[in-house]
């Protein structure tokens, strides 16, 4: 499995953006796609989880704010940010998970200016 990360930018708070994260490859072996960020100094984080029967999990520190979704047709995950703020700063990383190993997307960086 082959991911590839777009849509991060440079974005004012309160400002929205969309990531994807488009799979080749055997997608049909993918159990679980989730974005981790990771800011400057600090450990890499999960953001949102999306399974194959579609449950989510999102970090509190995003809830109601963050949405994840997939769109099986496309083979492609999605981040959608809302209400962003200056410490959703990072560099955005999707993975899948493939028969319990996980293969990671490059990163994608979200600026979030205040």
């Amino acid at each position: 499995v082959q991911l590839q990360a777009s849509g991060g930018g440079l974005v004012q708070s309160g400002g929205s953006l969309r990531l994807s994260c488009a799979a080749s490859g055997s997608i049909l072996s993918i159990n679980v796609m989730d974005w981790y960020r990771q800011a400057p100094g600090k450990q890499r984080e999960l953001v949102a989880l999306i399974t194959s029967g579609g449950s989510t999990i999102y970090a509190d520190s995003v809830k109601g704010r963050f949405t994840i979704s997939r769109n099986n047709a496309k083979n492609t995950v999605y981040l959608q940010m809302n209400s962003l703020k200056p410490e959703d700063t990072a560099v955005y990383y999707c993975r899948a998970v493939v028969a319990g190993i996980s293969r990671w997307g490059q990163g994608t960086l979200v600026t979030v200016s205040s």
